[in-house]
């Protein structure tokens, strides 16, 4: 087996995993970059825009779970085969992972043009310019969703190989274009009219197109994809395998979701401004969230390829440096959001009412910061190891908790605080919980 077939069984543990996670991390910087330009510019149109945009996006990420499917069933199966030795294999894995992913992205997106506004009535927000916000963003964003549906499938492919540094090519030129869109789109400059939120969703779905035609075009020969062209027949037990081992994360992603668009309707019910309050801070969040998630998939490839191989006491090793970095970054990110909850709150909303509901958010979930990154990263470990349904299964419960939390914790008093507080307490009892599991599952000698 060569260095190129499956480099990450190999080499120093520390230098193999960085290398691999630190363009991963930088990816996932560049996304957070990515949402958080949208919020700085959009955050200029008020509160009414951001809720609008906030919204909609939901469904973005309740159809993600889509392409997590084949992503993590791709990503696994191919790494696996690759520390193997089983090359072809690994090809016929990712062919399936595509073609399913194409299909998925297509239907979702007929869904939410045919039936917008439904979806969106959905939240029983009151404020006709929000709902017409919402509306037009959730028609360009995810009428195109078959997108970032393929980039993150390719990226998964990519990791699988051992290459981080492609995906993050690709990303930065389509960040590069939409901080340069967004002001002119959404703002607009010069000859360019001003288009509000339809500016931000165009400048979204642009930088999507750049990033799908940089990880098309800069696949190299050996690329898995190159070795079985998508036009080639894959035989139905590779599509199933991959729906076998994907199926659970995109469950436990779906009904993350589910949940949240559940909290939302809650959060609802303190106005508009708390809805907005709710996505800024998701997006400001994300800073620990993608980086973490980030970790996770460089993590979920080592731990695959190394499973494949049968070298145990290498995926410990490594998920100890992995883990101990990203609980380190989430403990200096929650920091931050309880020391400086106001001056973070500021670069966003110029309403002061805003700004002091969104104030609790940031302390109260700046606790679980550091719980909700080895939560991430231990999810990539154990995914990677093949046991996608456990994860699935710890996830699922402890985040379905955050509803009756959110709704006793309201009643008792603590109003719009009480579901912040749901929220912190699931995230550091999954964080503990499936740091346990990884232990539990990993516990075998080399073979």
């Amino acid at each position: 087996m060569s260095d190129s077939t499956a480099p990450l069984t190999r080499g120093p543990i520390f230098k193999t995993l960085m290398k691999l996670a630190l363009p991963i991390m930088a990816s996932s910087f560049l996304s957070t970059a990515y949402s958080l330009t949208d919020m700085v510019w959009v955050g200029k149109l008020g509160a009414k825009a951001v809720a609008g945009i906030g919204v909609a996006g939901m469904y973005g990420w309740l159809s993600s779970g889509l392409s997590v499917l084949t992503r993590m069933g791709g990503q696994v199966h191919a790494a696996q085969c690759l520390g193997r030795g089983e090359k072809e294999e690994a090809g016929r894995y990712a062919a399936a992972a595509v073609q399913l992913v194409v299909l998925f992205g297509l239907v979702f997106g007929a869904v939410c043009l045919l039936f917008h506004r439904q979806l969106i009535a959905f939240y029983g927000l009151e404020d006709p310019q929000t709902i017409q916000y919402a509306r037009s963003y959730l028609m360009i964003t995810c009428g195109t969703v078959i997108l970032p549906f393929l980039n993150t499938t390719l990226t998964g492919l990519y990791t699988a190989q051992g290459d981080a540094k492609t995906p993050l090519k690709a990303n930065s030129a389509g960040l590069i274009l939409n901080m340069i869109l967004d002001p002119v789109l959404i703002l607009g400059v010069g000859p360019m009219p001003r288009l509000e939120v339809v500016g931000a969703a165009l400048a979204t779905l642009t930088a999507h197109i750049v990033v799908t035609l940089v990880l098309i075009f800069s696949m190299k020969p050996e690329h898995l994809l190159r070795q079985t062209p998508l036009t080639r027949p894959v035989s139905g037990r590779y599509f199933s395998a991959v729906v076998r081992m994907g199926g659970p994360t995109a469950l436990q992603s779906t009904t993350y979701c589910a949940i949240s668009m559940v909290l939302t309707r809650l959060v609802a019910g303190f106005g508009d401004g708390a809805v907005a309050v709710q996505q800024i801070g998701g997006h400001i969040e994300s800073l620990t969230w993608n980086t973490s998630d980030g970790f996770g998939s460089a993590m979920n490839a080592f731990a695959a390829q190394n499973c494949g191989a049968g070298k145990f006491s290498r995926i410990r090793r490594g998920y100890r440096y992995a883990g101990t970095f990203v609980f380190l970054w989430g403990a200096f990110i929650g920091l931050l959001f309880i020391l400086f909850p106001t001056q973070i709150c500021a670069l966003f909303f110029r309403e002061a009412d805003v700004v002091a509901l969104s104030v609790g958010y940031f302390v109260i979930v700046g606790i679980s910061e550091p719980f909700m990154c080895l939560e991430l990263m231990a999810t990539g470990a154990i995914s990677g190891l093949g046991y996608t349904r456990a994860c699935s299964i710890v996830s699922i419960v402890l985040t379905a908790l955050r509803i009756p939390m959110a709704l006793g914790l309201t009643a008792l008093g603590l109003g719009l605080n009480g579901i912040w507080w749901a929220l912190t307490i699931s995230s550091t009892l999954k964080g503990i919980c499936l740091h346990v599991l990884f232990y539990r599952k990993c516990g075998r000698e080399d073979i």
